[in-house]
């Protein structure tokens, strides 16, 4: 029977296809005791011999998409399944205790988990205990005969259903197959929207009840344009969902023709539209939709996607082709922005009340100088094959940048010593998300070469609502007066003192804040790949000087975010 939910239109696009459920499967269990050890052993074997070929299966899978090193964490769960100190101790907990297999397993697994937690002066063998949870939960959902998801191992074409999708669990996504997704919980500047719209794939989040309302291959329609998705549409419904599909695609070839142009608007000002990236394999899209910069490079996703911090080396060769890639053009990467829902298994954060407003982004790599002046080095590096732009985010007082600027200037100096060849034209800015900076905006002016306005955290803290919260979605409000009031004061800052200022929060890419942010003079657009195009159109049509009367409006006499968006229709209708 077809059913209709509504949720946060969180990228643009249209698509039908089965559901895919990336849910969790029941996995408790009784203790039971058995009478026939051998039986029960036998069965373990063949949990552990499923489990294998299925790790081999995902190893051989995440190579091909993700790549070799990626791939590797794979190898070492199957090294736990062929470790005779592990799997013999489940074996010996069976025929001594005469228990099931499930609770030997559990007893086996809990005590090596204990065991490597334990060694807290070897960070290294503190990260198997995560490998050894990973294994025993794939061996018992065979033993309990049921299937894990993995989106590593999706081959035909789906659309994901999930209570919410982590910045890992997007980045294995599978665009050829994956043809949209939709989750329970979520707003349009949760990572995994953000992500989604860097994949170009169609997203709807916040539904609050997709995974209970969906069965496994059940037929969906997700429009990522206006939020509606339709269990079981009729075959009307897919036919109409089908010409929708079509228009957009036609709107989208029209935007095409706009790839090689500048960005220049109607009265013949110029200014820059770039795109955000997360890893070296986005370049495609930037490319496809003629971004004249990155604005943001994610860097974290380097950390997200590897089983170990990644070593000075293996940043260069990142960082290295993504500038000679975008050679000329700039390329801003922000440093390691660690903490608030971005975690990394082989680095501990401690448990805190308030993540997004602790122990994260610059905080961490002041304190943990080692890791940051790895990633400097690797980025001065590169910085010889393309133009560079460096940005910290999270700070908050001028002291934390100038420390961050002393410890860059420390690796620089060397490597220019050792010889090394590094560019001449390197930029060094700071993400403006944190309030206290904004208010400050015109002393942090003399001290930075550019500004790159993070709006959604911005907003977050502003307005004091947390942006993953769908009961709070409606505070995320980019009009308000007081939003606007601190982005130009941000703006009119950093010209004051001759520097520039972008915004790469999602911002950016608003048809309704792009009008007010030209008004402003924003001097650099950073948005998701797939919007850049749709920017540069509508970018076309509007004169900066009738812009600039509508920022005063927006920002002097509005006094909601309704009353902007309203003003907006007027100024540009």
């Amino acid at each position: 029977m077809t059913k209709q939910l509504k949720g946060i239109a969180a990228s643009d696009g249209i698509a039908t296809a089965k559901a895919y459920m990336l849910v969790q499967p029941d996995l408790s269990f009784n203790q039971s005791s058995i009478k026939d050890a051998d039986a029960e052993v036998q069965r373990l074997h063949s949990a552990l011999k499923q489990s294998t070929e299925e790790l081999q299966l995902i190893r051989d899978k995440a190579a091909e998409s993700l790549g070799e090193e990626e791939a590797q964490v794979f190898d070492a769960h199957m090294m736990i399944l062929a470790d005779p100190e592990f799997t013999g101790a489940i074996e010996s907990k069976v025929k001594d205790d005469k228990i099931n297999a499930e609770q030997a397993l559990k007893d086996v697994s809990d005590t090596f988990i204990s065991m490597f937690e334990a060694m807290t002066d070897n960070p290294y063998m503190q990260e198997r205990a995560a490998d050894i949870r990973d294994v025993s939960t794939r061996v018992l959902a065979h033993l309990l005969g049921r299937a894990l998801p993995n989106p590593a191992l999706i081959d035909s074409e789906v659309i994901v259903v999930a209570h919410d999708l982590t910045p890992s669990d997007t980045a294995q996504l599978n665009k050829k197959y994956v043809k949209a997704f939709v989750t329970d919980i979520g707003g349009r500047t949760a990572h995994s929207a953000i992500m989604a719209r860097s994949l170009e794939i169609p997203a709807v989040v916040g539904t609050k009840s997709i995974t209970e309302d969906v069965k496994d291959g059940q037929m969906l329609t997700v429009d990522g344009l206006t939020g509606d998705v339709t269990i079981d549409p009729t075959d009307d419904q897919v036919k109409a969902s089908q010409k929708e599909a079509a228009d957009y695609a036609a709107q989208k070839a029209e935007w095409a023709t706009l790839k090689t142009a500048k960005s220049i608007t109607a009265d013949g000002k110029h200014f820059t539209i770039a795109a955000n990236i997360g890893t070296p394999k986005d370049l495609d899209g930037v490319l496809a939709n003629g971004a004249e910069a990155v604005g943001l490079y994610r860097s974290e996703f380097l950390y997200m996607d590897s089983a170990e911090l990644p070593t000075e080396d293996d940043q260069f060769e990142a960082y290295k082709q993504v500038l000679e890639t975008m050679s000329p053009k700039q390329v801003v990467v922000r440093t390691m922005d660690i903490g608030g829902d971005k975690h990394l298994p082989y680095l501990p954060l401690p448990e805190e009340q308030n993540p997004f407003l602790g122990y994260r982004a610059i905080r961490i790599s002041l304190d943990r100088d080692d890791i940051f002046r790895t990633q400097l080095r690797a980025l001065l590096r590169a910085s010889a094959y393309g133009k560079l732009g460096i940005m910290f985010p999270m700070i908050a007082t001028i002291a934390e940048f100038e420390a961050a600027k002393k410890i860059f200037e420390e690796e620089k100096a060397k490597l220019v010593a050792d010889g090394v060849k590094i560019g001449d034209d390197i930029e060094l800015g700071m993400m403006m998300e944190i309030p206290a900076a904004a208010v400050l905006a015109d002393q942090f002016a003399k001290h930075v070469d550019f500004f790159s306005i993070g709006t959604n955290d911005l907003i977050g803290y502003t307005m004091a609502a947390d942006r993953g919260n769908e009961r709070v979605s409606y505070l995320y409000q980019p009009y308000n007066p007081s939003i606007l009031r601190l982005v130009k004061h941000i703006i009119d800052a950093a010209h004051k003192e001759g520097k520039w200022a972008g915004m790469c929060g999602e911002a950016a890419g608003d048809p309704v804040m792009v009008p007010i942010l030209l008004g402003m003079g924003l001097d650099e657009y950073s948005m998701s790949a797939s919007s850049v195009l749709k920017v540069r159109s509508l970018m076309k049509k509007l004169s900066t000087e009738d812009m600039k009367k509508l920022a005063d409006k927006a920002v002097n006499e509005s006094e909601s975010n309704d009353d902007n968006i309203k003003l907006v229709e007027e100024f540009t209708k």
